[in-house]
């Protein structure tokens, strides 16, 4: 079936090229010659702080899933942390060290040092995770190691497939689904990467990054003053306006994906859905500025969501074939 059938829908080309690749084209698997090494409680355990200590909003969702997914999941979010901090380290070896975290990471490597690839690797066989996807992230990070911005927002969308989109799917592989949710997971994962791109450009530029796209800041007359100076003008909060637009369709683009998904992961899909695209209302509340304070989703406004998202994740329909 092909893609535009499968979705039910005429997709955008970037979410065609998107999905290809989370069918796994292009991608040869490397010989493993090795089992996943046992993991243990304490394996688990310092996922699950690395997890509690780098995203509030991701900590909070998953503790609404069943104990044996909510580790595994956490299991993969800690996989996905020390890749990332890798890259953030500093020094000549990052690449080298990322790529060995990664070939771990799929099972080319070896696991039985460490923790988390301990946790990851026993996640990864339980949930028959297919390789490419860890290491379509894996690479997508040491693609930005040597980091030359985007051209266009399908380029910026080809990246958040990479390092966010990745990670839905790996997560969708634990909830467990009905039919095909790939298209649901690549556009939540866009969606919430668009969305740190639009709370972290002062930090990223900070860092020597620039991750918004190249055309659409000409389009709107925004230039990389506007990031140096933290401007915010009348170009500035029309180029917000028009993103923050561009993510919200995409989160509504994502929704029907839960009724995919097994029901006892539906709840924290949609927490993290509902949660993570409040951070777009605060940098609304702040007039577009994201150079002074950074949005986030307070406390008692993430308490006060879960009765919605409980309530969406209910009325979400069943998918076909899925008991009532």
């Amino acid at each position: 079936m092909d893609a535009d059938s499968q979705a039910g829908q005429k997709l955008a080309p970037w979410e065609g090229e998107l999905l290809a690749l989370a069918q796994g084209e292009g991608f040869t698997p490397a010989h493993r010659d090795r089992a996943a090494p046992a993991a243990g409680p304490g394996d688990f355990a310092c996922c699950d702080a690395i997890t509690k200590a780098h995203s509030r909003t991701f900590y909070a969702a998953t503790r609404l899933l069943p104990a044996a997914k909510r580790r595994a999941v956490r299991a993969l979010y800690a996989f996905c942390r020390v890749a990332d901090d890798i890259v953030d380290e500093p020094g000549e070896e990052r690449e080298a060290r990322l790529r060995a975290w990664g070939a771990a990471g799929t099972g080319e490597g070896g696991a039985d040092g460490d923790p988390v690839l301990r946790a990851w690797a026993a996640t990864r066989e339980a949930y028959a995770i297919p390789p490419h996807l860890p290491a379509q992230l894996v690479e997508a990070l040491a693609d930005d190691l040597r980091h030359r911005g985007f051209d266009d927002f399908p380029a910026l969308a080809r990246y958040c497939y990479g390092v966010a989109s990745t990670v839905g799917l790996m997560s969708m592989r634990i909830i467990g689904s009905r039919g095909d949710p790939a298209l649901y997971a690549i556009r939540l994962g866009v969606a919430m990467q668009l969305t740190n791109v639009l709370r972290d450009v002062a930090e990223d530029w900070q860092n020597g990054r620039v991750y918004l796209p190249r055309d659409e800041m000409a389009r709107f007359g925004v230039t990389e003053r506007h990031l140096e100076e933290g401007r915010v003008d009348e170009q500035w909060r029309s180029f917000m306006q028009f993103q923050l637009a561009r993510a919200r369709a995409l989160y509504a683009g994502a929704r029907p994906g839960v009724g995919l998904l097994n029901r006892d992961g539906r709840l924290a899909v949609t927490a993290a859905l509902e949660l993570y695209s409040r951070i777009l209302d605060d940098i609304e509340r702040r007039g577009y500025d994201v150079f002074r304070g950074r949005a986030t989703v307070p406390g008692w406004r993430r308490a006060a969501l879960l009765p919605l998202a409980a309530w969406r994740a209910f009325r979400a329909p069943a998918a076909a074939g899925e008991g009532v």
